[in-house]
């Protein structure tokens, strides 16, 4: 049986592709240098090295500056993938080794840590009382972007939807309603909504607001954007505007809202979302598995 040749492949460093990714996250060579602990002169003679074992060069000299080549985005994006799965297996292999399953870094949505997790985390790390959990707070689209540079193991947000190299495990569908301020009569119809107080801009669900609120004829004039559902609901309560919220957080507490219409205006998924590919932390499937319970 006649086996196809096997590929030859660059004979590149970890630091050198470290020293590539390092550029393109920072605005100068000296930063990324600073960044990295080495000397601009080091760094210069690694990105030559990296240049001369893949056969291409990555930079073009303009003048004093040294700018990329049309490829030289791509290539970088592979040293990303590598070292983030280099890390990732690195850690799990030490964790392993070691007899224990280390940190846990787990990134969550507002609501999804004060609301429809917390009972299944307190439980999860009870019985898991040796295992570090770190956690982080933040919006969908931080939240993936720490996920794909593989500075968190697991991300319960939004479902991103196709969206990235990431795989995702359904939890729950959260509702959003129109809340109007206070005073405001019932039955008002949609063309004489507003003014409105809601996510910024570049969240996924303000799109999704957004086009249900077009959809329905709701006059869009936006007065506030806030990421804090709770600014969101006092603002509303002193009479600034309307708003969209999950129902969760609207409707929760002391200082509740009303309801402008009875259904919800729109719904999302809540889902456990990791990496696609690569080593995978120990204790991401059974915290995912703690969630669904």
């Amino acid at each position: 049986m006649v086996h196809p040749p096997v590929p030859v492949l660059p004979n590149v460093s970890t630091s050198q592709l470290a020293y590539l990714v390092a550029i393109t996250r920072h605005r100068t060579w000296g930063e990324a240098a600073s960044s990295l602990g080495v000397t601009p002169s080091a760094l210069s003679q690694g990105i030559a090295e990296l240049e001369r074992r893949l056969g291409v060069p990555l930079f073009a000299a303009d003048g004093r500056r040294r700018v990329p080549h049309e490829h030289t985005a791509a290539v970088a994006a592979v040293a990303e993938r590598v070292l983030a799965d280099l890390e990732q297996v690195t850690r799990w292999v030490r964790s392993v080794g070691a007899g224990q399953v280390g940190r846990l870094r787990v990134g969550m949505i507002d609501i999804a840590a004060v609301h429809h997790c917390r009972d299944a985390v307190r439980r999860f790390r009870r019985a898991h009382a040796t295992l570090d959990v770190g956690f982080t707070v933040a919006p969908t689209g931080e939240l993936l972007g720490r996920l794909e540079r593989s500075e968190l193991d697991v991300a319960v947000c939004v479902d991103p939807e196709g969206v990235g190299r990431f795989d995702s495990v359904p939890l729950l569908r959260d509702h959003l309603a129109v809340y109007a301020p206070p005073g405001v009569p019932a039955g008002v119809p949609p063309a004489q909504w507003g003014p409105w107080l809601l996510f910024p801009a570049d969240s996924r669900t303000r799109t999704a607001i957004d086009r249900r609120l077009r959809a329905i004829g709701a006059p869009l004039v936006v007065e506030m954007e806030s990421h804090q559902p709770e600014v969101l609901v006092e603002m509303v309560r002193l009479g600034l505007g309307w708003t969209v919220l999950p129902t969760t957080q609207a409707e929760h507490g002391q200082h509740r809202l009303a309801r402008a219409m009875d259904e919800p205006l729109l719904s999302r998924t809540i889902s456990a979302v990791t990496r696609h590919g690569g080593a995978q932390h120990p204790a991401v499937a059974p915290f995912i598995a703690a969630l669904g319970r």
